[in-house]
């Protein structure tokens, strides 16, 4: 019996569709030819999550997300259906971690095994539910204490260009100053031109004048230093044991003086010497006073007539200067 076209064409549809099937799911990972197992595990939020996505065990994929179910009337949390190859067994305690797929992005959950391996979780159980801190998630956990120190530095810097600023208009100022002062300054030596190059000229002579004056003092210098020289050459210890000497000499003087030796040593210490020499005066005195009163007694220039002697003796005329001592 002859096939006709259309049989054939369908035949061949019907193929093509379940290599397609088959082909899809061995791409994806799936064991098209093995039995599976089915899981299920609850997550509040499933950070982009979606069927097909791998499971895996060590880094192997060992299954995929079957099916996601929404349930309102638990706080809306996500149920995820696992379907994994029954030759993985599973242990109680089994997590399964929601995780980033990896530099390409994407998520995966990733099964954590169980303590126990002997006690092996039945088909259709509850797995534990875990939610590994994402690549994004972990950059702004770490973003965020570095944009606080961001904004700082940049109100840091907000205040140091403030501060630039300031001291870029005092810098301006002070360049206008100084060019202000370099323009009157200018305008001083300009004025003052002739008299700075006399100025000048005059210390030229003064500095030769100095020139000339240090060769004359040169030569006094060096009298000084002779007479310096002179004069440490002297024999002090010599003129001060002549001083000495005199002293000592003066001394025996005196010591004569006071034991009465030699006509003032007499003098000094002889009393009734003293007395004498008194009564002389006093004598003397009263001569001298009479005299002065009667001085044709003694000597007589008359012609005529008899000399007129005078009294025989006058009274003492100054004031005593010296009194008599006991006798």
């Amino acid at each position: 019996m002859a096939i006709s076209k259309e049989v054939k064409v369908g035949a061949l549809g019907i193929a093509a569709l379940v290599i397609l099937y088959f082909g899809f799911n061995f791409l994806k990972g799936s064991d098209v030819f093995s039995s599976s197992n089915t899981y299920y595990v609850q997550y509040d939020n499933i950070d982009g999550l979606s069927p097909s996505n791998p499971v895996m065990l060590n880094g192997l994929p060992v299954g995929r997300v079957l099916l996601i179910q929404l349930l309102p009337e638990q706080h809306n949390e996500l149920k995820v259906t696992l379907d994994i190859q029954k030759s993985v067994r599973l242990p109680e305690g089994t997590v399964a971690v929601l995780a980033d797929g990896g530099v390409l992005g994407g998520k995966v959950i990733r099964l954590k095994m169980g303590p126990d391996p002997a006690k092996v979780l039945p088909d259709e159980s509850v797995l534990l539910a875990e939610k590994e801190l994402g690549l994004m998630a972990l950059l702004q956990d770490r973003a965020g204490p570095v944009l606080s120190h961001a904004d700082s530095l940049l109100l840091n810097l907000a205040a140091v260009s403030a501060g630039f600023k300031e001291t870029g208009q005092t810098l301006n100022q002070v360049l206008h100053n100084f060019d202000e002062s370099s323009q009157s300054l200018k305008g001083i030596l300009s004025d003052n031109r002739t008299k700075l190059a006399g100025l000048m000229t005059n210390m030229n002579t003064l500095s030769a004048s100095l020139v000339e004056t240090e060769k004359e003092i040169k030569p006094l210098l060096s009298n000084a230093n002779t007479l310096i020289d002179s004069l440490n050459a002297l024999r002090l210890g010599g003129t001060i044991q002549q001083a000495n000497q005199t002293l000592s000499e003066l001394r025996q003087v005196i010591g004569g003086l006071k034991s009465g030796e030699g006509t003032a040593g007499k003098l000094l210490t002889d009393e009734k010497l003293y007395n004498q020499i008194n009564y002389t005066l006093i004598s003397l005195n009263q001569l001298l006073a009479n005299f002065r009163e009667h001085p044709k007694r003694y000597i007589n220039v008359s012609v005529f007539g008899r000399k007129d002697k005078g009294p025989a003796e006058s009274p003492i005329d100054t004031i005593q200067i010296f009194k008599e001592s006991d006798n």
